[in-house]
């Protein structure tokens, strides 16, 4: 998970360098890695299931994620 909030408007080739540069870690090995905004109203998902990228997004409407 990253712990610094980030630019959500990012998509997969965004969120992809985030993994590689920020975090130093390879994509391809099974992780799934988190994002959130700053306000911690949503969430963006990145996870490559052997074939391909997926990208999923959780926005609540009222609260904030701990």
């Amino acid at each position: 998970m990253a712990l610094e909030p980030c630019d959500l408007r990012k998509s997969f080739n965004g969120l992809q360098a985030l993994v590689g540069g920020r975090l130093k870690e390879d994509l391809k090995a099974g992780g799934v890695f988190v994002f959130t905004n700053r306000r911690r109203t949503r969430l963006k998902v990145l996870y490559w299931d052997g074939n391909g990228l997926w990208v999923m997004i959780k926005r609540l409407e009222q609260g904030t994620f701990a």
